[in-house]
């Protein structure tokens, strides 16, 4: 949920990382925080588990521009990706205005990326939210490593897009980032559908980090405007 400030003049939006357990979420944020300026960002606070632990910290972003007159601050949040954690992931995910699903590209790892996803949506079900209705970006972390599974066969199975009910949206949006793409398109058998953009992603190594940032960051400023 935005948060307005009016003293200071901020507005405040709460980006959560969501994903299973190593697929790079921590490390996103480590990269992030670590390019930050120390004058634009808050300490990065870490709630440990035994095989986990949940970052936070804030920044101002300096691209981000002003929406009603007022600088956009931005939360950035990772949940645990160990399934048992799952009241952490739920409070941590309350409030969300944006989020960031990290998949692991392995071929081992498609099981584990689909339960997580399905885990996010049940979260979202929870509190009111259905997943189409939130800014919702998917990176394809780990594209470096020789097992990394087809794009094509990633999108199948964790992206292939949500039903578009709403008649004003139906018309072909092709996807900027991957030219040939369409992130809203009509099928052979008439029913439009609508995918979330995607980004190719080595974590490890800051590639695709701040494209999924900047990505996410635009589609809920776009919510609030």
């Amino acid at each position: 949920m935005v948060l307005f400030n009016y003293a200071t003049r901020e507005i405040t939006a709460k980006i959560v990382y969501y994903g299973p357990g190593l697929c790079g979420k921590t490390t996103n944020l480590q990269f992030i925080y670590d390019s930050l300026p120390s004058n634009n960002k808050s300490k990065m606070l870490s709630l440990a588990t035994k095989t986990d632990r949940t970052l936070f910290f804030d920044f101002l972003p300096l691209d981000l521009g002003k929406i009603r007159g007022m600088r956009t601050k931005l939360q950035l949040y990772t949940v645990p990706g160990q399934v048992y954690y799952n009241s952490t992931r739920q409070l941590v995910l309350k409030g969300a205005d944006g989020i960031v699903f990290v998949a692991d590209s392995q071929d081992f790892a498609l099981d584990a990326n689909t339960e997580s996803l399905q885990n996010l949506e049940d979260n979202l079900k929870r509190q009111g939210v259905r997943i189409r209705e939130i800014p919702l970006v998917l990176q394809y972390n780990k594209r470096d490593l020789p097992n990394a599974s087809p794009i094509r066969e990633l999108q199948a199975s964790l992206n292939p897009g949500w039903e578009v009910t709403d008649p004003s949206r139906m018309r072909v949006m092709p996807d900027a980032a991957h030219p040939g793409e369409r992130l809203v398109e009509q099928l052979t058998t008439g029913e439009w559908i609508e995918r979330a953009p995607y980004i190719e992603a080595v974590a490890v190594n800051g590639d695709g980090v701040f494209d999924t940032l900047k990505a996410v960051s635009k589609l809920v400023l776009k919510s609030l405007a």
